[in-house]
């Protein structure tokens, strides 16, 4: 039986635990470059790893160096709207809008 690791909390910590535990498996995963930080966790569903990220925390990342309006655009635009793949990352909204 496989040994359980428990990996809490979110961030780049988090994301380094899951990438070396998804490498001693023989998977990886696709990650969203510049939002570590918004980093969540991966999902165990019937495809491959996907990692699955704050969209809130990703917006306000991307609002370090835009406006809220922009942040919104560019997220939906060049982040959530590019398809990359069967492992593209997903991306979960955390507050009602």
């Amino acid at each position: 039986m496989a040994e359980i690791k428990s990996i809490t909390g979110r961030g780049p910590r988090k994301l380094a635990d899951w990438a070396e535990s998804l490498e001693n498996t023989g998977e990886a995963m696709l990650v969203a470059d510049g939002f570590e930080e918004a980093f969540m966790g991966v999902t165990n569903d019937w495809g491959p790893p996907r990692a699955v990220y704050s969209y809130d925390h990703c917006l306000q990342v991307l609002e370090r160096d835009m406006n809220y309006l922009d942040a919104i655009e560019y997220m939906e635009f060049n982040v959530v709207g590019a398809y990359v793949g069967e492992q593209t990352p997903i991306f979960v909204r955390e507050s009602v809008v």
